[in-house]
């Protein structure tokens, strides 16, 4: 199983929305493919999948405002 991890895309970062989960747990996922976007105070941006596997759980709702670093979803990559 491997976390997904709100990442960090710039020097003034602190933390992100979930505008919208463009996958749903049970999905099939591939690495670089865009799971969900996410809004930050500049601009709205593609989360990509960093593993290939299956979405497991989706643990940040939409809507939600956390901080980078916080585990959004979790993708069993069979590991």
């Amino acid at each position: 199983m491997y976390d997904v991890e709100l990442p960090k895309w710039g020097m003034t970062m602190q933390d992100g929305t979930i505008s919208r989960w463009l996958k749903k747990p049970g999905d099939r996922v591939v690495e670089g493919e865009p799971i969900a976007i996410v809004e930050t105070e500049k601009v709205d941006t593609d989360l990509e999948a960093p593993r290939s596997g299956v979405l497991k759980a989706v643990l940040v709702q939409e809507g939600q405002t956390v901080e980078v670093g916080t585990v959004i979803a979790r993708i069993d990559d069979g590991s």
